[in-house]
């Protein structure tokens, strides 16, 4: 068994519209979804092996909020082929993981995560993957599990959706 969470960064600060996409922060409001979701995380036990997340500033800003929750955060990777990364390259790239991983998070950016999500979600509560199609809001977290023994065996229309978050539904809303 696989388990493939999948974390939107939070909501990004654009009142700099003379930075770089890749060099954007997080507005307040994503720092509290980032937190938030972070808790939802510990709370429900889903603590990857593993995290490989994009480069970019806000990515690593949702990170450094969301890891204190898990208690002996998993290794990063930040890799550089995640970031605006389509979901042809998301599939690579967690083909990759090792076999010794069994639960691997992503921390992207849409619109390649949800097309990512999307692409290998077959079955599930109807309702979730419903919403999930609608949108993938910041700091929104997918968990998908696969019956595989190997991640390089990930194929599309292969997982379950377990769960689909989105900070406005947790505790004290964000939104």
């Amino acid at each position: 068994m696989r388990r493939l969470i999948l974390l939107r960064h939070a909501k990004s600060d654009w009142s700099r519209p003379d930075l770089p996409d890749h060099d954007r922060p997080l507005n307040p409001r994503g720092r509290e979804a980032a937190r938030k979701v972070g808790a939802y995380m510990a709370r429900h036990a889903l603590r990857p092996d593993l995290i490989l997340a994009s480069t970019a500033t806000r990515v690593r800003e949702t990170l450094d909020l969301v890891l204190p929750a898990l208690k002996g955060a998993p290794k990063v990777v930040y890799e550089d082929r995640l970031y605006d990364a389509d979901p042809d390259t998301l599939l690579r790239v967690a083909r990759e993981t090792p076999p010794a991983v069994p639960s691997l998070l992503i921390v992207a950016h849409n619109p390649g995560l949800a097309d990512f999500a999307a692409l290998l979600i077959a079955t599930g509560d109807t309702a979730p993957r419903q919403r999930l199609a609608e949108k993938f809001p910041t700091a929104a977290l997918a968990v998908i599990d696969f019956p595989l023994s190997t991640w390089d065996k990930l194929h599309p229309k292969s997982g379950r959706l377990e769960r689909f978050v989105v900070p406005r539904a947790l505790k004290g809303e964000v939104d």
